[in-house]
């Protein structure tokens, strides 16, 4: 379950980096949104993925902290995946407004000359 939680992160990991390099504004903006899932899944993977642990507990039960689920690293992956929208759509609005003003949406601003 970890190696195939690893081999998701880096593959999100590396096609984002792909798409970031790319010299076109969709394909960067596309790049830093797979880039932002990767770190979210790494951030969650860090607060150690246990099978069976009960995110909130009974009344009444004490359990042990090792069939806990840690809250901190879901907090931080929403409120990361909050930042990743909002800034997801203000850079699709200034690649909108690049592109409309400009009229490609080459990241330059203009076509290569062939």
């Amino acid at each position: 379950m970890l190696l195939l939680l690893a081999l998701g992160i880096g593959t999100l990991a590396g096609c984002g980096t792909w798409l970031l390099l790319r010299e076109r504004s969709f394909d960067t903006v596309l790049g830093l949104t797979l880039l932002s899932y990767a770190v979210n899944l790494f951030i969650f993977a860090m607060g150690r993925v246990k099978p069976q642990a009960v995110p909130i507990m009974e009344p009444g039960k004490t359990p042990s902290l090792a069939t806990l689920a840690d809250p901190l690293p879901q907090a931080l992956v929403l409120t990361a995946i909050v930042i990743s929208f909002a800034m997801t759509a203000v850079l699709l609005v200034i690649a909108l407004r690049t592109q409309a003003h400009t009229g490609s949406d080459h990241v330059d601003g203009e076509e290569p000359r062939p």
